[in-house]
């Protein structure tokens, strides 16, 4: 019902930025709330930030600061800016996605986020 395909990850050097993109379809996509996650290799899945409908923000410690989730909601995407990338934050980043009143769990592929010089 719901489709995520993320995009925006790749090699990028410590101290820069990226913006990570979520693109939805199948859905209102203004009805939908997003999230951004997170994994690292052997560590389980962890939400990072969030936007709802009416465009409440959260935040996990590790992006308070350095990161801006939004949402155009003409375009059906989500973004994630990330700034200040180090090595730390190498890992798969996931969009999840929710509709309003329904619990279900939409998750896409992830994409990739290495961050080496």
């Amino acid at each position: 019902q719901v489709q995520l395909v993320e995009s925006g990850g790749g090699l990028v050097q410590p101290g820069k930025s990226l913006t990570l993109s979520c693109d939805a379809s199948g859905s209102d996509f203004s009805a939908l709330f997003v999230a951004w996650y997170r994994q690292f290799p052997g560590k389980e899945r962890s939400i990072i930030a969030s936007i709802t409908t009416t465009t409440k923000l959260y935040y996990d410690n590790s992006m308070k600061g350095r990161s801006i989730i939004s949402r155009d909601n003409a375009k059906n995407t989500v973004y994630l800016r990330i700034d200040n990338l180090q090595p730390e934050d190498t890992a798969v980043y996931y969009c999840n996605a929710q509709i309003l009143g329904n619990g279900t769990n939409y998750w896409g592929k992830g994409t990739l986020v290495t961050v080496s010089s």
